[in-house]
């Protein structure tokens, strides 16, 4: 086995993989993925691709940041999402580019989605949690100025089971990585 290829090869990617899991970590114990670490990620995948493609590498990357950005702005506007998840995705897009960014972001959403019904299973509370989700669904369909929505999500907050978003975007962004042959 080529040890030296398996450590260097896409040196890119598995630094992008060591953020995200730092970015999971933290956000598993404070519910909140940290400035210090989404900005210098987005800056860094930026800089790095105009590094190795110049223009074209600028190009990528800033396409890249706004497929990551858009992906979870929307849930962010309404009180659905932290603003790190979303920096998080714009951070993954910066670095690998719009089509690795809109891609990691499916997979994580199926996670996301695995978790959170594994979540409300184990606090063994469905019926408060479905209910819950039938009225979102409602505001969400019947509101349509995301500010007011925004406010019932925070009203709403203190009695949600909270899903630290940065561990299905690790994952899902991570199985995907491996799942298209770039880890």
């Amino acid at each position: 086995m080529d040890w030296h290829a398996l450590l260097t090869d896409n040196l890119h990617v598995k630094f992008v993989c060591l953020v995200l899991i730092v970015a999971a970590w933290i956000d598993g114990k404070e519910l909140r993925v940290p400035n210090w670490l989404t900005f210098p990620m987005v800056l860094s995948g930026i800089a790095f691709n105009i590094w190795m493609s110049g223009w074209i590498g600028l190009g990528d990357a800033m396409l890249g940041t706004v497929v990551g950005l858009a992906t979870l702005l929307p849930l962010y506007a309404v009180g659905g999402m932290g603003a790190g998840d979303v920096k998080l995705m714009a951070g993954i897009g910066a670095w690998l580019g719009p089509v690795v960014t809109w891609w990691a972001f499916c997979v994580s959403v199926v996670v996301g989605a695995a978790m959170a019904v594994v979540m409300v299973l184990w606090k063994r509370s469905w019926q408060k949690h479905y209910g819950q989700f039938l009225m979102i669904a409602a505001e969400w369909l019947t509101i349509k100025n995301p500010g007011e929505l925004s406010r019932l999500a925070a009203e709403r907050k203190p009695r949600m089971l909270l899903l630290p978003y940065g561990i299905p975007i690790c994952i899902g962004s991570i199985a995907y990585f491996l799942y298209a042959g770039m880890i």
